[in-house]
């Protein structure tokens, strides 16, 4: 009769262990790398937006002799299909309008005719704005001008300024630090809070750089 026996059950040896844990080390060490990575690019295509936007307005003035969206010439400067700004010296309508008829959205319109900035350029009088930019995040970019009668958007700021929204607060963090003084609730560079899932009402106060979340969207607005 033959008798059978367990055979005998091989660990892993110490050597064999300490590989396995450098290869989980060194995976680990990559994908964080690569979000890191992918967070640096991100950051740099959000300060090239508001590095961009004021060197065009500044061109076009050059060329021009008049601010972009504000232009009372703009059909005879760029193209005869531009709408015609008022001349005033300041660019009137909310940065994330919904009108064609404000020099906020006119705005785009003068620097792509001006072939300054690539997309649509179609706006019709008395008709919907739907040429502002979007941002490396997928938000919507936008300008406008803060004056006696309109408040600035985020509290104390001043003159024209850009405003970018849906920009999570790590990048938030990293744009003021790469751009201005590193609080953004102070300097030329400031951000507020989603309420409720919403944009902030005109007025907000600026949210400090030590209270951003991370995951959270914020607007973020530079003045120029």
């Amino acid at each position: 009769m033959h008798i059978k026996t367990k055979k005998s059950q091989r660990g892993f040896t110490l050597v064999e262990i300490a590989v396995v844990l450098v290869i989980i080390g060194l995976l680990l060490g990559g994908v964080l790398k690569g979000q890191e990575l992918i967070n640096s690019a991100r950051v740099k295509a959000l300060s090239q937006d508001f590095r961009n936007v004021p060197t065009l307005l500044y061109a076009y003035q050059d060329k021009f002799r008049a601010l972009p969206g504000d232009d009372k010439s703009a059909a005879t400067h760029v193209n005869a299909s531009a709408l015609n700004g008022n001349g005033n010296g300041r660019l009137e309508g909310d940065w994330n309008t919904a009108s064609a008829d404000d020099e906020a959205c006119k705005f785009w319109q003068h620097l792509r005719l001006a072939g300054m900035l690539a997309g649509t350029d179609a706006l019709t009088a008395g008709g919907a704005c739907s040429i502002q930019p979007q941002n490396a995040s997928g938000g919507t970019m936008g300008i406008e001008t803060a004056f006696t009668g309109h408040n600035a958007y985020i509290s104390g700021m001043k003159g024209v300024y850009l405003c970018s929204d849906a920009i999570q607060g790590r990048y938030v963090r990293q744009l003021d630090q790469t751009m201005d003084n590193g609080d953004s609730a102070t300097g030329s560079m400031r951000a507020v809070a989603y309420a409720g899932g919403g944009l902030p009402a005109r007025g907000t106060a600026a949210v400090a750089t030590t209270a951003l979340v991370d995951s959270d969207p914020y607007v973020v607005c530079l003045e120029i």
